[in-house]
């Protein structure tokens, strides 16, 4: 009889506990509503502070918001360990969004330059063929590959649809086959346009991927396990925070 009434108690409590969650996930939903009717809310759970909400948008942003949905903290939620030191949560669960956005990339979508030898990690670069930044990066791509290090480019022209960086992506994202992407690539990296071409393309759909998964410049390094890092950086350097001896 005690372990049925600790069964029925235990189950009695997890009910109790489902439906307050509920009722916070709709007060949150509700009140965000009243603030741009716009906003969609992909999904609410517990936040790594007692007492919080995790609010994930469709947007991509995060927010916290307590039970009521009275109060709303937009902005880093971060956590002082002795061990790691200050760890920037907000960060960490954009990371693991970023990572399962990024996951099913198909490489025929990508200008893809590979390793000789063995692939040690891969990095995907949201890149703008007329940033002068891209195309110092570009120079590193062969210290990279030297270092066993994948490079995807994903095309993000930063100043929109319509103008003749967009049109030269396109062009490079229509040459034919990897090799012809490629060579296009490096052509118009060099300050060259490439020979006007086009074709059914993803240009526009990655420069859309890049704008929800955070990307705000280029070039935009995204590494495997979700991390964003932005703006250019040496190979070694880029090297070192992929901690190949891992």
């Amino acid at each position: 009889m005690k372990n049925l009434f600790k069964t029925f108690a235990c189950l009695w409590a997890c009910m109790a506990t489902s439906v307050m969650a509920a009722e916070a996930e709709g007060l949150i939903e509700q009140n965000l509503k009243k603030v741009d009717a716009r906003i969609v809310v992909k999904e609410i759970g517990d936040a790594p502070l007692t007492g919080l909400r995790e609010v994930e948008l469709n947007s991509g942003e995060v927010l916290y918001a307590d039970d009521k949905g009275e109060y709303f903290l937009i902005g880093k939620l971060y956590r002082f360990t002795d061990k790691e030191g200050f760890v920037d949560l907000t960060e960490r669960k954009k990371s693991a969004q970023r990572k399962v956005q990024m996951a099913d990339l198909d490489e025929e979508q990508l200008v893809v330059y590979k390793p000789k030898g063995e692939v040690k990690a891969t990095v995907n670069i949201f890149t703008d063929v007329d940033c002068p930044y891209c195309r110092k990066l570009h120079a590193e791509i062969p210290a990279l590959n030297a270092q066993g290090v994948q490079v995807n480019y994903l095309a993000y022209p930063r100043n929109g649809t319509g103008t003749g960086t967009f049109k030269s992506m396109v062009s490079i994202w229509c040459a034919e086959g990897a090799e012809g992407r490629r060579q296009a690539m490096d052509q118009a990296k060099s300050g060259v346009r490439p020979a006007a071409k086009t074709c059914d393309n993803p240009v526009l759909d990655q420069l859309q991927l890049g704008q929800s998964v955070g990307v705000t410049g280029t070039p935009a390094i995204i590494f495997e396990d979700g991390r964003l890092y932005p703006g250019y950086a040496p190979a070694q350097q880029l090297v070192n925070l992929l901690d190949l001896e891992k």
